[in-house]
């Protein structure tokens, strides 16, 4: 098992600084992770927002051994040659902790999607998506890449640096009763199901995932999260490798999150 801490970048936490301390904490504590939202606007009473990847490159500059990486970052808003760049550079600044969570996000918390011109039908996001891994899988490889594609055009550009390890893992969130996502998942190196409710709705889908993956033998995570307290050992038996901090964004505050970090992840028995 290995255990994350999961931040909402808002209010009191959206501050890079602020985060960089709390990865700091969390390094000295035992947890495995620090992962981040990926949101432009969040709805009331939040008002702050900050960037997850200039505060992920703050806490890689003050920590040498936990991931790091956005959970989950909608690629459909973020041009994908762009999104090489960052994070082959976050992955070189972190020594290859680097993991990239990946979904479609939703437009019904903020309408940061409508409220800002970016496309909202879930099936476009979904094709945008996917062009943008295909796009990224092949920069990390140092391979030409020529994708002409309905909604993204990368024509004969070859990215250099590559990422420490040859390629970053990216975990790909979904509702798990959904075999499109489950098929994405399956396809990368984790899965993050979304809006679980029972073990036995958890491992029913790490099944189906683990049926669709090509090389089964390849190691893969299951990402959940959980509300602190919440007893781990009956997810871990349903397929869990990550069990991340559940915290309710809009009753943040950073003294409950800073206390919960210092005291380290719960273990199960």
């Amino acid at each position: 098992m290995k255990a994350g801490v999961w931040l909402p970048l808002f209010d009191e936490l959206a501050d890079p600084r602020v985060v960089a301390d709390l990865a700091v904490d969390a390094e000295a504590a035992g947890w495995d992770g620090l992962f981040v939202w990926d949101q432009i606007v969040w709805r009331a009473p939040v008002l702050a927002v900050a960037d997850p990847w200039v505060c992920l490159a703050a806490a890689a500059t003050l920590t040498s051994r936990i991931a790091l990486g956005p959970m989950v970052s909608p690629l459909s808003r973020r041009r994908p040659t762009k999104v090489v760049r960052e994070s082959v550079s976050l992955d070189r600044l972190s020594r290859g902790r680097l993991v990239l969570g990946v979904g479609l996000g939703s437009d019904r918390f903020a309408q940061e999607y409508s409220r800002t011109g970016e496309p909202v039908a879930d099936r476009t996001r979904a094709e945008m998506l996917d062009e943008s891994l295909e796009i990224l899988r092949a920069a990390w490889a140092g391979q030409p890449v020529h994708h002409h594609g309905t909604h993204h055009l990368v024509d004969d550009l070859t990215f250099a640096p590559r990422p420490v390890h040859d390629t970053i893992p990216v975990w790909v969130a979904g509702f798990p009763g959904n075999p499109r996502p489950l098929r994405r998942a399956a396809a990368h190196d984790g899965f993050f199901p979304v809006n679980l409710t029972s073990p036995d709705q958890l491992a029913e889908a790490v099944q189906r995932v683990q049926d669709l993956r090509e090389d089964p033998a390849r190691p893969f995570d299951v990402a959940i999260d959980l509300a602190p307290g919440t007893d781990p050992a009956p997810w871990l038996a349903a397929g869990a490798t990550w069990l991340l901090t559940d915290l309710d964004p809009e009753t943040l505050r950073l003294e409950i999150v800073r206390a919960m970090v210092r005291e380290g992840p719960q273990r199960p028995a």
